[in-house]
C-alpha cells in the first residue's frame, strides 16, 4: 500500500516539476523590467506637427500614461524617476491614398475615395536602473478611411485607433522588450 501511495506522489511530483522549474525561469507577467523598477515618469508629449489637431497632444499623454500605470507594476514619480518617458508628436496629416472619378460629374472630377491618417511621435526612453535598454526611436502607424466620414468621425475613431497601435508599439519595446 505504501508503495502505491509513493508512486502517485511520484508521478505528480513528475507532472508538476517541469512547470516550478519553468516558473522560475520566465516571468509570467511578461514584464522584461527589473525587478528593482519602481517608478515611472511620463512626461506630456506636445503636438509640434504642422497639421494641428487640438485633442492629440492631450490626448495621447493620457492614453500612454494609463497604459504603464495600469499594465505595470510601476509607480508614478514627480522626481527621479527610475524611468522617464517624453517625447513629441511630429507629423499630423490626412493624405488621400485611392482616387475614384465622379461618375455623373460633367469633364470627369476627381475626389479622393479613401484617405489616410498618419501620426508620428518621437520617443526618448530613459531607464536609470538599466541604462543600456535607454533609446531614442520614432514610432509612426496609419489608418486608412473612406473620404465620405466627416472629421469629427476620423478624430474621434481613426485618431484613438492610430494611438492605440504606437502606443502598443512603444509598450512592448520598453516593458516586453520585444
Amino acid at each position: 500500500m505504501d508503495h502505491i501511495i509513493l508512486q502517485r506522489r511520484q508521478k505528480v511530483l513528475s507532472l508538476f516539476l517541469p512547470f516550478f522549474f519553468l516558473h522560475s525561469c520566465y516571468s509570467f507577467t511578461g514584464s522584461s523590467l527589473s525587478p528593482e523598477t519602481k517608478t515611472i515618469q511620463i512626461k506630456d508629449f506636445p503636438n509640434n506637427a504642422a497639421l494641428m489637431n487640438p485633442n492629440l497632444a492631450q490626448q495621447f499623454s493620457t492614453d500612454i500614461q494609463n497604459r504603464f500605470l495600469q499594465r505595470t507594476t510601476l509607480k508614478g514619480a514627480a522626481e527621479n524617476p527610475d524611468i522617464l518617458i517624453e517625447g513629441e508628436i511630429t507629423d499630423y496629416s490626412i493624405t488621400p491614398t485611392t482616387i475614384s472619378t465622379a461618375v455623373n460629374a460633367p469633364g470627369g472630377n476627381i475626389q479622393a475615395a479613401q484617405n489616410k491618417l498618419t501620426i508620428t511621435v518621437k520617443v526618448h526612453y530613459e531607464n536609470k536602473i538599466e541604462p543600456d535598454k535607454s533609446f531614442d526611436r520614432t514610432y509612426s502607424d496609419e489608418a486608412v478611411f473612406s473620404s465620405d466620414l466627416d472629421i469629427n468621425a476620423i478624430e474621434a475613431s481613426q485618431v484613438k485607433v492610430v494611438n492605440e497601435r504606437i502606443i502598443n508599439k512603444i509598450f512592448n519595446d520598453i516593458v516586453a522588450n520585444w
